[in-house]
């Protein structure tokens, strides 16, 4: 094979191989997508130590082993993700865009006021981003009776169980 032909095809194979990797490199910066109220995986590169979230209202970012990352949709809107390796090098900038899941909210307008409803397959109250003061506390509120509730039924029967069984 002639030198000229053997750099040609050199140059070819490099063209290739960039052209993949630009490629992959368009995968890789694909945004992450998540839904309010829920959460997304993600793999991290194997050389990497820490997580940052640029904005905790809108998502939050939690390691788990094997270099897994849950991202947990907070607030509506778009923010990012870094990964650092050890030396405190960027080695994963993504971003994050966090939306509605609109198609089971159901939404009232009290006038000026709102309130969102889940509807799967019954209407059940849901605190949402932007519902009204009054509606958004007091759903709030009975959240946080049910879940005292539960919880001192929970330790109860942990007592009762731990002393043999039901009083009698």
């Amino acid at each position: 094979m002639s030198m000229s032909r053997l750099s040609r095809n050199l140059r070819i194979v490099s063209l290739v191989v960039a052209a993949i990797g630009g490629i992959g490199a368009a995968v890789a910066a694909e945004p992450i997508s998540v839904v309010v109220d829920q959460a997304s995986l993600i793999k991290l590169p194997e050389r990497a130590a820490s997580v940052v979230i640029g904005n905790p209202l809108i998502a939050d970012v939690s390691l788990q082993p094997g270099g897994m990352v849950v991202v947990t949709g907070k607030g509506y809107g778009a923010t990012n993700v870094l990964a650092l390796d050890r030396g405190g090098g960027v080695i994963l900038d993504r971003v994050v865009n966090v939306s509605s899941a609109n198609d089971r909210i159901m939404t009232v307008y009290r006038g000026a006021e709102r309130e969102s409803y889940i509807c799967t397959p019954d209407c059940q109250r849901r605190v949402t981003l932007g519902d009204g003061p009054t509606y958004f506390k007091a759903t709030l509120d009975q959240n946080a009776t049910l879940n005292g509730q539960a919880t001192q039924a929970a330790a109860l029967a942990g007592a009762m169980s731990a002393a043999g069984g039901a009083p009698r």
